[in-house]
């Protein structure tokens, strides 16, 4: 627990009653690592899948009732993630509070959920009408959601050698 030049706000964290129980418990950091785990197969499976779906792959699957079907797994997986990330990162906020990486990964975080929402709200009542080829400014933001989010798992990955 090397805290050096933290925030006040990471230290609090740390110190606060979840952040002792993730670093003290036997089951609950290692529970929190697999609903991590869970959340990111059910975002980037359904992320993935729907952006592969926009840039042309599988375009017999049509596309507004596989929106309709994936969106929500993929709300529910970005929730687990959002959840279990913040417990994980209790148990050791100080010196996370600081990771280059991590300050990374928050910002594409945001950055994925701002292009989701912005696409929900540029292109929803018009999926129908895509079926044969969606328009280029939506296969943009499918393939620019596919590098933020790829993005978003690799600097995940990367902090635990950083």
């Amino acid at each position: 627990m090397e805290h050096g030049l933290a925030p006040d706000w990471a230290v609090a964290l740390e110190a606060s009653g979840l952040g002792e129980a993730m670093r003290h418990s036997t089951w609950l950091y290692p529970a929190a690592n697999l609903l991590h785990l869970l959340g990111l197969v059910l975002l980037a499976g359904s992320m993935v899948v729907l952006d592969l779906r926009l840039l042309g792959v599988a375009a017999a699957v049509p596309l507004a009732a596989l929106s309709r079907f994936l969106t929500p797994v993929a709300a529910g997986g970005l929730a687990l993630l959002l959840g279990s990330g913040f417990a994980l990162f209790a148990a050791d906020a100080g010196p996370l509070a600081g990771n280059t990486l991590l300050r990374i990964k928050w910002a594409l975080i945001a950055l994925g959920i701002a292009n989701a929402l912005l696409f929900r709200w540029m292109w929803t009542e018009r999926l129908a009408g895509w079926d044969d080829r969606a328009p280029l400014a939506g296969r943009v933001q499918a393939a620019l959601s596919l590098a933020i989010w790829f993005a978003v798992a690799a600097a995940g990955r990367l902090i635990a050698y950083y």
